[in-house]
């Protein structure tokens, strides 16, 4: 069955988040923009299988993770996002240089930390934290349980607390999307309709999209 909506209006919805994950996840835009590119081709081969109900935007991250994996076991690289905790902007200007370097010393323990996550670890934590996405949803992106998704959001905190050893981030701003916010992401193309379909199962559920949250900061991540 075609999904409800025309598939531009899925594209025009979701290719920005996509990208913005995808960014995190491989730290190269061109790499980002590749997989994006990917992921909506493969998402409009299979769209006329959706049902009008499904999750489309689980269903489009579950793709967009299966392709960062394969891509990661093709190059033989655990490669990790150097803005997987996004490039902050405080909420209001530093109080003074001390301030300001214990802000910074701060992101770069965490951003160090996340670089060095085993691979389902961090795609976890992306998807919850930044992403904000329920753990069924990430548990079929990752082909594991609710529950082994949310033990790898829980090991990744506990190893960033760990990282931390008692400093602490100034309040920050909302999530600007890991990448500067001058920096858009590519129109995606769209395939012509004569593309064939595969049979690509969709995942179920209904987590709607909505507004990324906060990025994550030792304030707001204590439980998983």
């Amino acid at each position: 069955m075609m999904g409800a909506q025309p598939f531009e209006t899925i594209v025009g919805a979701h290719h920005a988040e996509i990208f913005r994950y995808l960014r995190r996840v491989t730290s190269r835009a061109s790499e980002a923009e590749d997989l994006s590119q990917e992921t909506f081709l493969r998402a409009y081969r299979a769209y006329r299988t959706l049902g009008p109900d499904a999750n489309v935007r689980a269903w489009l991250f579950a793709i967009a993770t299966n392709l960062s994996r394969n891509h990661f076991r093709s190059e033989k690289r655990r490669r990790v996002a150097h803005q997987a905790v996004s490039t902050a902007r405080r909420e209001a200007d530093p109080e003074g240089p001390e301030d300001e370097a214990v802000f910074s010393e701060a992101r770069t323990l965490i951003e160090a930390t996340v670089r060095g996550l085993p691979l389902k670890q961090r795609l976890a934590f992306i998807m919850r934290k930044i992403h904000d996405l329920e753990y069924e949803a990430i548990g079929r992106s990752l082909d594991c349980s609710a529950e082994s998704a949310r033990a790898h959001v829980f090991q990744a905190l506990r190893k960033i607390r760990l990282s931390l050893n008692g400093h602490e981030l100034p309040p920050v701003a909302r999530d600007t999307g890991g990448v500067e916010r001058r920096e858009s992401p590519p129109s995606p193309h769209v395939p012509s309709p004569h593309v064939p379909s595969p049979h690509l199962p969709p995942p179920t559920g209904r987590r709607g999209a909505g507004t990324p949250p906060s990025v994550t900061s030792p304030t707001n991540m204590e439980q998983p």
